[in-house]
């Protein structure tokens, strides 16, 4: 129940007390953010604090730069990018090479297959699939830092080649090709999905250089997911014409999926019975055993080898060497990464095992395969696309965690499946940012209160017995202060504090009934403010003026060193003095009992 107890003039601080205002029992004085560098800091961490140059800061760059480049310096350079010289003389040989072992030819087994079906998808000859199995793993065996990754082909990826492939080398329109004119597109299409390759690597280690990693951090997990369960429909769907005996053009571009099923039930007619039966069968055998190996995972030694039964900085780098010998662009992959580590893989030494099960294919087992029907890789590819339409099922939970991430789900997988798989990830990655800079938009800023018997500020709103002093005003700004929140900064310290045009009477987050008094003193909470930039910090300033002019006593608390500086900078001292910095809260509140003490009457209202 909500409601005003009572008010009571505190002649004492010993009635404070009684109300169980900790701040008012006098347990020490309240500790600024000057006396704070001084007690703790030192005197040269507190100006270097309050007014870093940037003449020194790049003087103390550049001094780090240059201890790096000494003999220690270089040796731990070349271990972190030469990992084997690290893992390697750790290596414990009789307790992990029998792992590494087992799980690497576990999971050269399953790439054999799965590499030359995923050629298809990236429109070259399947035995270019195998070489895209063998050297990428090789140079990551080498350069990797992932125990437990595993390289390769992937769908979603050969998928986006097969797109660019089919764009840059177009099939003729007649279609009927002679067997020189056909090696000669499959050449050119081998050529156009190497150089994609060597472009998408040079592209990574310049990231690497750049130390654009972080990047990855805006492709949010619903973003990924929606990703990859649109992307398993448009490889179920462009495998239809194999899987029925077709001969059809790949649709490329906005709409290819609703191309390609249009243009499969026209011909279908036309279909081989003879693909159809072989389709059947191998989606007969190869379901099962999936499911087999996803519910027996733990029981399995090795997965059964069901697509064998069907005749049988790192990546950077993988990329860019492995496109000098007629690779298509790979990446991490996510099946063969689980299975690399159910199957008891503990190194990178693993990947060596799989380029041998792979090598051993290319040189000796490669003949067997030159006449494997394209419809039982569709099937393989098919079947191995099970787990990203199970993603749905998230569904139900996501709606229920948070809709906002519902949201970005639903409209980047209808981008992937009516647009493309390249521009349904550019839609979800925008849509998700902006996402969050509306929520950063939304953000108000929340009056605080004192919760009875504690040291602790809760919001009026949400606790239901507080201690609120009148003429004291509590403020937190939950979000970053830049340039596309200072308007709304601006009107939310406007609205607490009576700053208006108007003048009007700022409405207090209490009861209806409250008797709204003028604010005296205003502290102002950055916890949770991360970051400002320069028109945030000019905001403030403008607001420490205004406070100045309407007679409030500003008290900011819990800036960090980033914000501080940058407010620093922006002329802030200008308006206030180092003793209106306050390390916490609780001091700055303190700091304004006493003053209100001095300057206004002395009484607390309670909330409950």
């Amino acid at each position: 129940m909500s409601g005003l107890l009572g008010a009571r003039t505190c002649s004492s601080p010993g009635e404070a007390s009684d109300l169980k205002f900790p701040l008012g029992a006098k347990l020490r004085e309240p500790l600024t953010q000057a006396r704070f560098q001084q007690l703790f800091g030192g005197a040269e961490q507190a100006q270097e604090l309050l007014a870093e140059s940037r003449w020194s800061g790049l003087c103390r760059l550049w001094r780090r730069r240059a201890r790096a480049c000494s003999g220690p310096g270089a040796w731990r350079l070349l271990l972190a990018r030469l990992p084997p010289l690290r893992w390697l003389p750790e290596y414990r040989w009789r307790a992990w090479l029998l792992g590494d072992a087992v799980a690497g030819v576990t999971v050269g087994i399953v790439h054999v297959p799965q590499g030359m079906a995923f050629a298809l998808l990236t429109s070259v000859p399947p035995v270019f699939g195998l070489y895209t199995s063998f050297f990428p793993i090789l140079i990551y065996t080498l350069l990797g830092t992932g125990r437990h990754l595993s390289t390769g082909t992937f769908a979603v990826l050969s998928l986006m080649t097969g797109s660019a492939v089919e764009r840059l080398v177009p099939e003729p329109l007649g279609g009927n090709l002679s067997g020189i004119e056909r090696e000669q597109l499959d050449a050119q299409r081998v050529g156009a999905a190497a150089a994609l390759a060597f472009g998408s690597g040079a592209l990574m280690l310049g990231m690497f250089a750049l130390q654009l990693g972080v990047l990855s951090t805006f492709l949010s997990e619903p973003v990924v997911k929606a990703l990859t369960s649109g992307a398993a429909l448009h490889v179920l769907v462009s495998q239809l014409p194999s899987l029925v005996g077709l001969r059809l053009p790949r649709q490329i571009g906005c709409f290819a999926l609703f191309k390609t099923l249009a243009a499969v039930l026209t011909a279908l007619p036309q279909s081989s019975p003879a693909e159809l039966t072989i389709s059947a069968l191998s989606l007969a055998l190869l379901v099962p055993v999936k499911e087999l190996n996803v519910r027996f995972r733990d029981r399995l030694p090795t997965p059964i080898p069901g697509e064998i039964v069907m005749e049988l900085l790192a990546h950077g780098a993988s990329n860019l060497i492995s496109s000098l010998f007629s690779c298509f662009p790979n990446s991490a992959t996510l099946a063969t990464t689980s299975l690399l580590v159910d199957a008891g893989g503990n190194t990178q030494l693993a990947g060596l095992f799989s380029c041998i099960v792979v090598l051993s294919v290319l040189l000796w087992l490669g003949p067997f395969f030159y006449y494997l029907p394209k419809a039982v890789l569709a099937c393989i590819n098919i079947s191995s696309m099970r787990q990203m339409f199970f993603q749905m099922q998230e569904l139900p939970q996501l709606w229920r965690i948070s809709r906002m991430d519902f949201a970005v789900w639903m409209v980047t997988w209808v981008s992937v499946v009516t647009l493309s798989v390249d521009l349904g990830l550019a839609v979800g990655v925008v849509f998700s940012m902006m996402t969050v800079v509306c929520r950063t938009q939304r953000v108000q800023c929340v009056a605080l209160g004192l919760a009875e018997g504690t040291e602790l500020y809760r919001p009026l709103k949400e606790s239901h017995k507080l201690l609120q002093v009148p003429g004291l005003c509590i403020l937190s700004y939950p979000t970053p202060l830049y340039f596309g929140t200072r308007g709304q900064f601006r009107h939310n310290l406007e609205w607490h504090l009576g700053l208006g045009r108007g003048k009007e009477t700022p409405k207090i987050d209490g009861p209806p009934d409250a008797v709204a008094e003028p604010v005296r003193v205003v502290v102002l909470d950055c916890s949770g403010v991360t970051f400002a930039d320069a028109a945030g910090a000019r905001e403030v300033v403008q607001l420490a003026s205004r406070c100045q002019d309407a007679g409030i006593h500003l008290l900011l608390a819990q800036c960090n060193a980033s914000v501080l500086r940058t407010l620093t900078q922006a002329g802030l001292l200008d308006r206030v003095t180092p003793e209106q910095l306050f390390v916490s809260v609780q001091d700055a509140a303190a700091h304004a009992l006493e003053r209100l003490e001095l300057t206004g009457p002395k009484t607390c209202t309670v909330w409950v």
